[in-house]
């Protein structure tokens, strides 16, 4: 049998079709003109994240102390990570904190934003920084200098004037 734009093989006629990889028995091919998937998707299939939202969604009742409340199954999850990452269960904690550092903007490892919100002190650490970069008789190499000057652009956007502590 020859398919489209393909001519048979050497020693193949239509009487004779190998079987092989990429070559499945004409039986089990599908017929043409046929889906492989004939009823398709069933309306009330979901897949998993639509699953689980609609889960964790669900209004359960909780005892806490003396009040029943209805809360989702969400919250309740979140209410009980917290209690036993303060009751010192170390995976709590581990869990806790990561999910904080994923959903929640902590600020943690971020650059800040402009010197307004640094210290006098560290102002000061910063400029002496700046200096030793800039080339205060230091020797270095090409492949130093242009780390040092894409430093110190960095540090450009440090105010060297000096600011008056807010508490």
């Amino acid at each position: 049998m020859t398919t489209k734009g393909k001519a048979p093989a050497k020693g193949e006629s239509d009487d004779e079709y190998q079987v092989g990889f990429g070559k499945p028995p004409k039986h089990t091919q599908f017929k043409a003109g046929k889906s492989g998937n004939p009823h398709g998707r069933p309306k009330d299939a979901k897949n998993l994240k639509t699953d689980l939202l609609e889960e964790l969604g669900e209004k359960i009742l909780v005892h806490e102390g003396d009040h029943v409340r209805k809360i989702s199954k969400q919250r309740a999850v979140v209410k009980t990570l917290v209690t036993r990452t303060l009751k010192g269960d170390g995976r709590a904690a581990s869990s806790l904190l990561s999910m904080m550092m994923r959903l929640l903007d902590t600020g943690e490892g971020a650059e800040p934003e402009s010197s307004e919100n640094l210290h006098p002190d560290e102002l000061e650490i910063l400029k002496a920084y700046k200096a030793r970069l800039t080339g205060s008789g230091t020797e270095t190499g090409p492949d130093d200098e242009a780390s040092a000057s894409n430093q110190a652009l960095a540090l450009d956007d440090v105010d060297d004037s000096p600011e008056e502590e807010t508490l």
